[in-house]
């Protein structure tokens, strides 16, 4: 298990901290100041993108991608997470569940979505279903050969700029030993389908610019070629595609992490009191040491969990390990660079209060730390019959 980049991979990774450090950084205040990413700068991103060769490298080269490796993508996220979410959204890449598509569906939507011709969007998440999948209320009905939605979607990412969305609702129960168990189909549904609403979420003190958006659906009615993957066949598509967004919140954690690093580093190399540079004091020494081994270490997990992936080998206990620690690692790096800037640190003149706003939502989105917890410790005890 070696992740030291090789040559080829040190120019991915060059190449797109160029990207973010020239395209999105002198952007960042402007978006935190207005709340959304002008259509021209996000026009002026994605464009650069396609032309870097970029845009979906998490798609295998078949389908039009760069065919990048799992390790290798994990490279290039944990670059984009030292960037302006809002901004990086437009660097483009589609939800890899879009791999399940057949027939039609390839050229209407998974073709399309990687070339960068139309955005998707992922949707879940209910008002009264957040981690559990299995209260979602949100429902499919037969009527003839259609399908019939209705319920709400909320705190959507992506939904604003989206063409289509791929939601998950309940088409049914089954009975199980354990209880009436919900189950769940995955759907195509396009902007503008009589019967589907796009609208204004909530005000988010994490990511400004990244908004969250609240989906409804009132008697929206779909053909059974909008069903992705099989009916009731949900959870299958969720546990062969949904682990990537995980690894997504780790590496870029990992990202937003060494840019704060970073401006640790300098400020206490460079501010001085009571005559020398109070990086040599011990309290801020130790917090600069225990900063750099605690993001290595979620690195190290983080690449680990990726390179399971290309192997082949299971991955879940590991893809759920990265994004806990990573995650929480994140929130303790961007306290201490608070706390070592001092008053300053909490003034909007620096980007620190914004990555200390911006680090709290990763301990929530993609699966909660206590969700995270809870899958480590059921693949430890399952084997042993507990």
């Amino acid at each position: 298990m070696d992740f030291a980049p090789s040559a080829e991979q040190e120019m991915i990774i060059s190449t797109v901290r160029s990207f973010v450090e020239k395209e999105i950084y002198p952007h960042e205040k402007l978006v935190e100041d207005l709340g959304y990413v002008p259509t021209e700068i996000a026009a002026d991103i994605k464009a650069k993108v396609l032309d870097l060769g970029f845009y979906a490298c998490n798609f295998p080269e078949s389908v039009g991608g760069a065919g990048l490796s799992h390790l290798e993508f994990a490279f290039v996220e944990r670059e984009l997470g030292r960037g302006s979410m809002a901004l990086t959204h437009f660097f483009g890449r589609p939800q890899n569940i879009l791999m399940a598509c057949k027939g039609d569906q390839i050229t209407q939507y998974l073709k399309p979505a990687v070339r960068g011709a139309r955005m998707d969007a992922l949707a879940m998440t209910e008002p009264d279903a957040g981690s559990d999948v299995r209260g979602m209320k949100t429902n499919a009905r037969r009527d003839g050969t259609d399908w019939v939605l209705n319920g709400t979607k909320h705190f959507i990412s992506g939904a604003e700029h989206a063409d289509f969305v791929i939601v998950f609702v309940a088409t049914g129960e089954e009975a199980t030993h354990a209880g009436p168990k919900k189950k769940i189909t995955t759907f195509l549904v396009d902007r503008g389908t009589k019967g589907f609403t796009i609208r204004d979420g909530y005000k988010s003190v994490s990511h400004r610019g990244y908004k969250n958006m609240i989906l409804e659906f009132d008697n929206c009615r779909l053909p059974d070629a909008q069903v992705l993957g099989e009916v009731d066949g949900g959870f299958a598509v969720m546990n062969e595609w949904l682990y990537a967004t995980r690894i997504t919140v780790a590496t870029m954690s990992v990202g937003r992490a060494r840019r704060v690093f970073d401006m640790m580093v300098d400020y206490a190399a460079s501010r001085k009191q009571f005559g020398q540079a109070i990086g040599k004091f011990q309290g801020v020494g130790f917090q600069l040491a225990d900063s750099l081994t605690e993001i290595d270490a979620a690195d190290y997990l983080t690449l680990a969990s990726a390179w399971r992936l290309d192997q082949g080998l299971p991955a879940n206990r590991e893809i759920a390990s990265a994004k806990l620690y990573a995650t929480e690692m994140l929130a303790r790096v961007t306290d201490r660079a608070i706390q070592i800037h001092g008053g300053m640190g909490l003034m909007d003149d620096l980007p620190l209060e914004r990555f200390w706003r911006d680090a709290r939502v990763e301990r929530i989105w993609d699966g909660t730390s206590e969700i995270q917890r809870h899958i480590i410790a059921r693949e430890l005890l399952r084997p042993l019959g507990a």
